[in-house]
């Protein structure tokens, strides 16, 4: 079984390790190998995450196993006009086609319940998670070059509409 929960201090090396191991996986093919590592180990240095856990305009979330592994983590942020963006949406390769993911954003959407809409930012070829944010809802509304220090490639920012309660 695994339970989603708020991300702690106590899961800051965990969080860390996952993300690297995702970034490199999802994003040597795409940037390459070397600016995939230089921009993952300076994006994802626990001490980085840790000042991310101490922002209140942002929100993170980890899914733990039985055995207090993570599975799982999601980052959220939303800025001063009231947008969310999801940010981050990493699992354990072990945990591709559990749900796992479709959790992780049920709870970050759960969180901000009342926003009228969600965003999400994604390097073209990384086509795994333009298919699951297609799937969940998510429509491309905009193109443009890519942010990570991605020179010469693009994204496309996927928004889902919410329901009003």
């Amino acid at each position: 079984m695994i339970q989603i929960r708020a991300m702690t201090e106590r899961d800051v090396e965990a969080v860390s390790r996952l993300l690297g191991a995702s970034w490199r996986r999802t994003y040597s093919t795409i940037l390459g190998s070397e600016t995939t590592a230089r921009e993952s180990d300076a994006r994802h240095a626990p001490q980085r995450l840790a000042a991310e856990l101490a922002d209140p305009d942002k929100t993170s979330f980890v899914a733990e196993r039985r055995d207090k592994s993570l599975a799982g983590y999601a980052l959220a942020s939303m800025d001063e006009a009231g947008d969310v963006t999801l940010d981050r949406l990493h699992l354990d390769p072990s945990e591709f086609g559990t749900g796992l993911a479709v959790d992780l954003l049920h709870a970050v959407l759960a969180f901000h319940a009342g926003i009228p809409s969600i965003a999400v930012e994604v390097i073209e070829g990384n086509d795994r998670a333009l298919a699951f944010y297609r799937k969940h809802g998510f429509e491309v509304v905009q193109r443009q070059d890519a942010s990570h220090e991605a020179d010469g490639h693009s994204s496309v920012i996927l928004r889902k509409l919410l329901p009003r309660a």
